[in-house]
């Protein structure tokens, strides 16, 4: 369900200015807030578009536990609920009306906490929360000078 005109605009006012001029293909924040899932599926990229129509659809799209995630950010939104949503769903893309809202991401060990933003839109959830841990290759070390 998109968010009704009155719901985008008090959205648009807690976001950061810099977010404001955000546009994907086109469109605005406040277009894609206000958007339903059907026309976000037509501009979302093929795989998105795949998971959101068989939704919309009613033949599967989202598992039981997507569409409990779903209801969860919708009730997090009415009653304006800011601690941040902890959840094991790596594979949910991420919509429109989720701009703004932070999310603990499990990474197989731990909760990453994800901030999501309009440049992340149509991502899933698991692109921010990496498996793996980045370890610094070993490399040349500064030689230390000796004294005499």
């Amino acid at each position: 369900m998109p968010l009704k005109p009155e719901e985008a605009e008090e959205l648009l006012k807690t976001l950061p200015p810099k977010w404001l001029e955000f546009t994907y293909r086109g469109y605005t924040l406040k277009e894609l807030l206000t958007m339903p899932i059907e026309e976000l599926a037509k501009i979302a990229p093929a795989r998105i578009r795949r998971k959101l129509l068989r939704f919309v659809n009613g033949v599967g799209g989202l598992t039981l536990m997507e569409r409990k995630l779903l209801e969860k950010i919708r009730k997090y939104r009415e009653r304006k609920i800011k601690k941040p949503i902890k959840t094991h769903c790596r594979d949910f893309p991420i919509l429109p009306e989720m701009v703004g809202m932070r999310f603990l991401v499990h990474n197989g060990k731990d909760f990453i906490e994800v901030r999501v933003t309009p440049w992340h839109l149509f991502y899933r959830l698991g692109d921010f929360s990496h498996t793996t841990k980045f370890t610094q290759h070993g490399g040349v070390k500064k030689a230390t000078i000796r004294k005499k």
